[in-house]
């Protein structure tokens, strides 16, 4: 066999491997989500949930104390610790954790949805309140990419739970209904007269023509965390709720 036979069956086979690599990587990213940006996601991920496992540790600041201390009701305080959260977060970071039980998933949920701060997870919008807070929480994901989250999120239906454990507090929705509309469409944000939380992804899958929103009504906000972040800081000798 000649030299230059030999390369050639060298670069066939190198072709051929590399053609059979894509075909699986189209095929796997077709029936589940893309790999590659898969596994980054999931690093990015864990990254997340070291993060809000920290901040549950750390509690309310001092001044978030304080706000509570003059602050009336359960869902007074969790608006109060809601609207302070999103102030003090930054793009990027993890502001909670998003579980769908009907589609599987347990996810941290990020704050800003430019598309570094997606690659790491769905992301808040920035015209919306924190899940808590009064008005339209939103969230929107990627349905083929960096894990793809919402993914399946065509397939919520109306009475589905949707939960967001937040650092202050546990808050539940129930899907009332879903509807496409187009990317620039900011009516799906506007107050109504009950709470609730929209999810927002591109539509169909594998373009970015439409957007599925699915819309979610509040049916529960559990404050527990509140009571337990200032009771721990009080065990440890702190003393946040006084004046200075």
């Amino acid at each position: 066999m000649t030299r230059r036979r030999r390369t050639l069956r060298i670069l066939s086979a190198v072709l051929m491997t590399a053609g059979v690599l894509g075909l699986a990587d189209a095929a796997v990213t077709l029936l589940w989500q893309e790999p590659v940006t898969a596994l980054r996601a999931k690093l990015w991920q864990d990254d997340l949930a070291g993060q809000l496992r920290a901040v549950e540790r750390a509690g309310p600041t001092p001044a978030e104390l304080r706000l509570l201390a003059r602050t009336g009701s359960g869902r007074a305080r969790v608006a109060a610790l809601a609207r302070s959260w999103q102030r003090r977060t930054s793009e990027g970071a993890a502001v909670g954790r998003l579980e769908i039980p009907r589609l599987g998933l347990s996810t941290v949920v990020v704050k800003g949805t430019q598309p570094a701060d997606l690659r790491r997870g769905p992301g808040t919008f920035e015209r919306a309140p924190f899940p808590g807070a009064p008005g339209t929480a939103a969230i929107a994901g990627h349905r083929t990419t960096y894990g793809a989250p919402f993914r399946d999120v065509d397939q919520l239906r109306p009475g589905d739970a949707i939960t967001l454990v937040m650092p202050y507090a546990t808050v539940r929705y129930r899907v009332e209904g879903r509807r496409i509309v187009d990317p620039g469409d900011l009516s799906v944000l506007r107050r109504v007269g009950h709470d609730r939380l929209i999810l927002s992804a591109c539509h169909p899958r594998f373009s970015a023509r439409k957007r599925i929103v699915v819309f979610a009504r509040l049916s529960a906000v559990d404050p527990t965390k509140i009571r337990q972040s200032a009771n721990l800081l009080k065990t440890r000798g702190d003393h946040p709720m006084k004046k200075a």
